[in-house]
C-alpha cells in the first residue's frame, strides 16, 4: 500500500517487545495504517477503534481466516449478527454484577486466602504462574463446573489448545495436542450436560445450544479467563511495584484499588489487539478498506490516545475517566466475564498488598510486558518483609 510508510515500517517483533512509542507516532500520523507485516490495517486511534467493534456487519469476526475457530469451531467468539447472540445468550445471566458476587465472590476470597497463605513463609515468589495463573484456572474451572476435571485437567487443555491457535495464527504446522484436547474437553462437556440434577452454567446452555456449540464456548470462556485475566492481575501488580507513590496511595486508601485496576488495564490490556475482517469497501480514517482486509484494532494504542487520556502514559490511580479504556474491547463482542475479571482482580491485588509486607519487585529479576496479541510479563519475581540493611 502506498502512502503509509510509519506502516511500511513497523515491525511485528517491534510491537511484541516495545509498541508505545511506535504506536504514538502511527496514532498521530497514520491512525489507520497498512502493515505488510501484518497484511493488514492496524487502528491506532480510540475513535476509529470504536467504530470497527460497534460495527459487526461492516468488520465482522465471522471469517475462515479467525485462527481460533480453526481449532474450537464457531463460538460466540468468531459469529456475528443473529448466531452470535444465540451463542453468547446462554452465558449472559451467571456473568451480571449481582450474579458475579453471589455466585463467585466466596470462592474467590477462599482460594486467594489459600494461595497467599501458601505463599507467606518464603518471602520471595514467582507471582505469575505461581499466583494470578492459578487463581485464574480454579476461577474458571468453578465458573464452568465440568464434572471430573480439576484445575490440572482444565489448565493442560487450555495450553494444549493455546499453543496450537498460536502455531496455526503463526502460519505453523500445529501437532495434535490441541485437537486431541478438545475432545477430551468435548466428552467432559457432555458427561456434564447428561450429569443428573446439575445446575451447571454449561447444563443450562445445553438447553438452548448443541453438545457442539456448549463446547466451542465452554472453550473461548476458558481462554480468555485464564488468559486475559492471568495478565490483568500480573500487569496490574507490575505497574502497582513499579511506582510506589501510587502504591502507596492504595494502600491509605483501599477505595482506590478499582481505579488502580483500570488505570493498568489501560496502560496495558492483556489482550493486545482484536481482529476484523472487512465485509465491504469502505473509507475508515485516511484508510481506504477493501472488502475481505484484515483489520486489527489496537487496544493498547486506543488506551493511550491523549484526545481521551491526557499525558496518556501516566499511571494515575486517580485517572478520573479511566473507566473509559477499551481492554474488554467493545460493542457486540464485549468481554462476556469482564464483571467476574475484575472481581478476581481486585480481592487477588487487596490479599496481597494487605498480607504480603513491603511487597516489591526483586531486583535480580527484572521483567516487563511482552506480547503482540497478549500482553503480561513473562514472570513477575517480587519479595517481601524486611529488607536486607544497606
Amino acid at each position: 500500500m502506498i502512502g503509509f510508510p510509519l506502516g511500511a515500517t513497523t515491525t511485528l517483533a517491534e510491537l511484541a517487545s516495545d509498541p508505545h512509542p511506535r504506536l504514538a507516532r502511527l496514532r498521530a500520523h497514520e491512525p489507520v495504517s497498512w502493515l505488510p507485516e501484518l497484511n493488514g490495517w492496524l487502528v491506532t486511534r480510540r475513535d476509529l477503534a470504536l467504530d470497527v467493534m460497534r460495527d459487526a456487519e461492516t468488520f465482522t469476526v465471522d471469517d475462515p481466516r479467525f485462527s481460533t475457530a480453526q481449532v474450537v469451531g464457531p463460538s460466540m467468539l468468531s459469529l456475528d449478527g443473529d448466531e452470535h447472540a444465540r451463542h453468547r445468550e446462554p452465558f449472559t445471566a451467571p456473568f451480571r454484577p449481582r450474579e458475579v458476587r453471589d455466585g463467585f465472590a466466596e470462592f474467590i476470597e477462599q482460594e486467594t486466602d489459600r494461595l497467599v497463605t501458601a505463599l507467606e513463609p518464603a518471602g520471595a515468589a514467582e507471582l505469575r504462574c505461581g499466583f494470578a495463573g492459578p487463581l485464574a484456572v480454579a476461577v474458571v474451572t468453578e465458573a464452568l463446573g465440568l464434572v471430573g476435571a480439576g484445575t490440572d485437567t482444565v489448565l493442560s487443555w487450555y495450553d494444549a489448545i493455546v499453543r496450537t491457535v498460536s502455531d496455526i495464527t503463526a502460519g505453523r504446522t500445529a501437532g495434535p495436542a490441541g485437537p486431541e484436547a478438545y475432545a477430551e474437553l468435548g466428552t467432559a462437556v457432555e458427561t456434564t450436560v447428561a450429569g443428573k440434577g446439575t445446575t451447571s452454567l454449561l447444563a443450562s446452555a445445553a438447553d438452548r445450544l448443541a453438545l457442539p456449540e456448549v463446547t466451542s464456548n465452554a472453550a473461548v470462556l476458558m481462554f480468555g479467563g485464564i488468559e486475559t485475566t492471568e495478565a490483568m492481575i500480573t500487569n496490574a501488580l507490575l505497574h502497582l511495584l513499579r511506582h510506589p507513590d501510587q502504591l502507596a496511595l492504595v494502600q491509605g486508601d483501599f477505595a482506590l484499588l478499582d481505579g488502580a485496576i483500570e488505570e493498568s488495564l489501560r496502560l496495558e490490556p492483556g489482550a493486545a489487539v482484536v481482529d476484523r475482517y472487512a465485509t465491504r469497501d469502505i473509507t475508515l480514517g485516511p484508510a481506504s478498506i477493501h472488502k475481505g482486509d484484515l483489520v486489527t484494532v489496537s487496544l493498547t494504542g486506543a488506551n493511550r490516545d491523549p484526545a481521551v487520556f491526557p499525558d496518556p502514559d501516566r499511571f494515575d490511580v486517580r485517572r478520573a475517566n479511566a473507566r473509559l479504556q477499551l481492554a474488554f474491547a467493545h460493542g457486540p463482542h464485549y468481554c462476556l466475564a469482564a464483571h467476574l475479571a475484575r472481581l478476581e482482580a481486585r480481592v487477588a491485588l487487596r490479599h496481597l498488598l494487605d498480607r504480603l509486607p513491603a511487597l516489591r519487585l526483586d531486583p535480580d529479576h527484572p521483567t516487563t510486558p511482552y506480547g503482540l496479541v497478549f500482553r503480561k510479563p513473562p514472570t513477575l519475581h517480587v519479595l517481601w518483609g524486611r529488607p536486607p540493611a544497606r
